[in-house]
């Protein structure tokens, strides 16, 4: 074959590349540069309920499921599908009494969860890994391994036992989100009546105790002046681990204008929470609300249920979901969020946290496999890749790094070791 020959053959090939990509919409190729920068990215969610699944039989999470039967959307093939790097694991105790009793119980509740996530990880080495740090989440990813990082929901089964703060991050816990839905002995709820008025004095203690170890403060669901308390009192920034902008979403579980400031000085972070009703405000939907209510009035207390009482309330309670669906948010939607969030505190103070498995989940990002899509997003609205890279960990690991450093120069002399 003549030179003339071969340079004619490169010539078509190239041309007909050329020609396959100018073929292209300008919708495909933003989606093609997107879906290349979020697999670029080193991706975190720092907030999902998945261990709740981990003692349920039959439930494998090295199988794909199918979120509308099962429910549950997280697992590792959908993980991989979604450009899913790391997670954090929630280790969510529902509360019922505030007694030694009832705290007891609850701290063995939070034990068991820690351990099943122990307990999946070294089931699966070659493709999980517990992370505690940045360096460790990297290492992970670095291996083809998919990173399981470890959060407390509900400082509750503390109860007044300084002491078991040291025992949940000797255990690999890296925040504690120090309330959930009602008051506990640390600090105000954001849906409850005001009883502390903020912190509680042992709520300080908790707090310098965090600090100490270098575990972070996830202040999701906290009251705003139990969160003014915390900024106000912490040495390192701190972390909204699954929350919305309350100007967009009028919900006591969003965060003010005012408090995005406090975060912004803080050097914190707030992870976008992608449940529906704390995106959009949803439509008024009586015959809906009125059927939940009778799911509790049949049942009672979820958490205060033995294991078949709890099984026989979701059955009627995912019927309600069957019977009365849900208007969900979208993606566009909750990058509106970020875009306020940006607007308001900077590129540096955002991240997401979607709140899978706890009810999070938008009509085209409704479970794990669909996370590109807020990157797709991101890139619409003219996001750098460093912007995204910022999002998708690097806040949120900057603020778990510089917790660490900020135990390291505590007084304290010698902190547990993971």
């Amino acid at each position: 074959m003549t030179h003339r020959s071969i340079f004619s053959k490169m010539l078509v090939t190239v041309l007909s590349i050329l020609l396959l990509v100018s073929c292209k919409s300008a919708e495909e190729r933003l989606i093609d540069r997107a879906n290349r920068i979020h697999e670029a990215a080193l991706t975190v969610d720092s907030h999902t309920d998945t261990p709740m699944w981990l003692t349920r039989e039959g439930f494998d999470f090295t199988e794909r499921h199918v979120s509308e039967n099962r429910r549950n959307k997280v697992d590792l093939p959908r993980m991989i599908e979604g450009g899913l790097d790391g997670v954090f694991f929630a280790a969510f105790v529902g509360q019922e009494a505030r007694t030694p009793e009832k705290n007891q119980e609850a701290w063995k509740d939070a034990e068991q969860t820690i351990d099943s996530i122990h307990a999946l990880v070294a089931a699966h080495p070659e493709q999980l890994a517990i992370a505690t740090d940045p360096e460790s989440f990297r290492k992970a990813e670095r291996s083809g391994r998919r990173a399981i990082f470890i959060g407390v929901e509900n400082g509750y089964p503390v109860g007044k036992n300084l002491d078991l703060v040291d025992s949940l991050y000797k255990r690999g816990a890296r925040y504690i989100t120090l309330c959930h839905s009602y008051n506990n002995d640390i600090c105000d709820s954001s849906t409850d009546s005001v009883e502390h008025g903020g912190l509680s004095a042992f709520g300080e203690e908790v707090v310098r105790r965090m600090n100490e170890l270098g575990m972070m403060i996830d202040l999701s669901h906290a009251s705003d002046a139990s969160f003014k308390d915390v900024i106000a009192l912490s040495k390192v920034p701190v972390i909204a681990s699954h929350s919305c902008a309350r100007a967009l979403c009028d919900n006591p579980r969003n965060l003010s204008d005012d408090l995005l400031l406090k975060l912004k000085e803080n050097g914190g972070v707030i992870q976008m929470c992608i449940l529906s009703a704390y995106v959009k405000t949803p439509a008024p939907n009586p015959l809906r609300d009125s059927a939940r209510q009778a799911v509790y009035e049949k049942h009672g207390n979820y958490y205060e249920l033995d294991e078949d009482g709890r099984a026989a309330f979701l059955v009627d309670w995912y019927q309600v979901d069957e019977d009365f669906p849900r208007e969900l948010a979208t993606v566009s939607d909750v990058v509106d969020h970020i875009d306020h969030i940006v607007e308001v505190a900077g590129i540096d103070h955002v991240g997401i946290g979607t709140d899978f498995d706890g009810g999070g989940g938008v009509a085209d990002c409704f479970d794990v496999s669909e996370m590109n899509n807020i990157t797709i997003e991101l890139v619409r609205r003219g996001y750098s890749a460093r912007d995204i890279r910022k999002i998708w960990s690097g806040n949120l690991m900057r603020v778990m790094s510089q917790s660490a450093v900020g135990s390291r120069q505590s007084p304290v002399g010698s902190q547990p070791s993971a």
